[in-house]
């Protein structure tokens, strides 16, 4: 192979230039990447380039001769229960050419892990609809938190969502129902927060603002409604995305999220307050909207319909929750 020169597409706008070699050189180990862009080798618009510089369309990637690279055995498709295909197909509420948002059901993982077999990205394969790519993850939600989940459709737009994830101009509001009534009604909720404990027992805790493994965490929450002073719905927006954030957060306020046995204090009496009420166990924490600056240009806003454990819970206590908006696309 001789030196060649290739053009960014608008497809792999703030993609790494790592991650955009892998992409048309697929086996490229990244040490080699590495290698040729600390000596020079490999430039963009003839300037030196680490291998973690983000490209911008138009851009020019000089390609240096590269080793052979033998191909890797094709990975056998992934097995699909039908039942499942037809059920996440169904969730989806909002689809383009660039991305799509589904309505994810409480109790699936989003990813595998230890003894998790059934998970969203074992799914992804049916929501193609058409496309040669595979959707792609942006972010996470929990197993048991249900509602509005961003996937992109091409490899660039995933590059760009996941720089909406890091910055501020995208907008997420979660509905929950907690135990207790939150005083003040409305706040925010300014708390570090740190990773303790290891693997499978790994929690997240208060942190000191001094504390070196602390990182800041900011919440802001109303009081939408509640039933006397025993149970109260909650509108939280987080403005930060650590794990477990709003969890903890409401914790901290005395009003833990309804069915969180996993944070919930004991003097919270979280844990019985289902059972108490006739309710259910299960968490009662949804994403109900995602507001964000579409790839294509515009605000792309969407909303979730609620799972069926809290509907249930909002109608037992009497809350009106007005139904789900349709997607609202704006200026794009």
């Amino acid at each position: 192979m001789t030196v060649a020169t290739r053009t960014v597409s608008d497809d792999e706008a703030d993609i790494r230039l790592d991650r955009w070699f892998r992409r048309h050189f697929p086996g490229i180990q990244q040490s080699i990447i590495q290698r040729l862009c600390r000596t020079g080798q490999v430039r963009i618009d003839g300037k030196r380039a680490d291998a973690a510089t983000r490209l911008a369309p138009g851009q020019a990637v000089r390609i240096p001769p590269l080793p052979v690279i033998e191909p890797d055995e094709p990975k056998p498709p992934i097995r699909i229960d039908p039942n499942d295909a037809k059920d996440i197909r169904a969730r989806v509420i909002y689809r383009d050419d660039l991305l799509m948002v589904i309505n994810k059901p409480f109790g699936l993982p989003v990813q595998g892990g230890p003894g998790i077999t059934r998970h969203l990205d074992g799914m992804l394969d049916a929501l193609r609809f058409g496309s040669s790519d595979r959707p792609r993850l942006v972010h996470r939600l929990d197993r048991d938190t249900s509602g509005a989940l961003l996937l992109a459709r091409t490899p660039g737009t995933a590059a760009k969502l996941a720089s909406l994830f890091r910055g501020r101009d995208l907008e997420k509001t979660y509905w929950a129902i907690v135990a207790g009534r939150p005083v003040p009604v409305e706040g925010r909720i300014d708390m570090p927060l740190k990773r303790i404990g290891g693997m499978r027992g790994e929690r997240t805790a208060p942190a000191d603002r001094d504390d070196p493994d602390g990182a800041r965490a900011i919440t802001d929450y109303v009081t939408l409604d509640h039933a006397a002073r025993k149970l109260a719905w909650l509108e939280l927006k987080p403005h930060t995305g650590r794990t477990h954030q709003l969890r903890v957060h409401c914790v901290a306020i005395r009003a833990p999220i309804l069915g969180d046995t996993k944070y919930a204090e004991p003097d919270q009496n979280n844990a019985f307050a289902a059972t108490i009420e006739g309710l259910s166990t299960d968490l009662h924490l949804h994403a109900r909207a995602l507001r964000l600056p579409h790839p294509a240009g515009g605000m792309l806003e969407v909303e979730a319909e609620l799972p069926p454990h809290m509907a249930e819970t909002f109608n037992t206590l009497g809350f009106h929750a007005r139904p789900a908006q349709p997607p609202k696309r704006e200026g794009g």
